[in-house]
């Protein structure tokens, strides 16, 4: 498993200069993010090399974040890769959340991250569907 940092920002200039500065300035990496927006509030899901600072000092900033597992699922850089794993999660029953892109940084292979009810339990399914589960 892997931990996942949301922060919930408001939707205005300069949110995502400040967020990435206070990281920056701390020496956390961002592996992978996803924002999804909304007129005035956004959420950006981030895998960054070390979440729990993260979300100490973006709180200490005034900004309300989470932290959730999630799954990373290394695959080859080919086409049809992600419809393998998603029809695999589909013959198993199961529904995926939300998904985003990252990569493995010693690989350099893609990582698809995504979070699913009851994340032990998927993970060790894709498991034995004989995917790379990454943490």
């Amino acid at each position: 498993m892997i931990k996942q940092l949301s922060i919930y920002a408001e939707n205005k200039k300069g949110t995502m200069t400040d967020i990435t500065r206070i990281l920056s300035d701390e020496g956390i990496n961002i592996w992978g993010s996803v924002t999804n927006d909304s007129a005035e509030f956004g959420i950006i899901r981030m895998i960054v090399s070390d979440a729990e600072l993260a979300r100490q000092k973006l709180e200490a900033a005034g900004y309300f974040c989470r932290l959730c597992n999630v799954i990373g699922v290394e695959m080859a850089d080919e086409v049809g890769a992600l419809k393998k794993l998603l029809q695999a999660l589909t013959d198993s029953n199961i529904n995926v959340d939300y998904i985003y892109l990252s990569f493995n940084r010693d690989s350099g292979l893609p990582v698809q991250v995504f979070h699913a009810n009851d994340i032990t339990e998927v993970e060790e399914c894709i498991r034995s569907k004989g995917f790379k589960v990454v943490s």
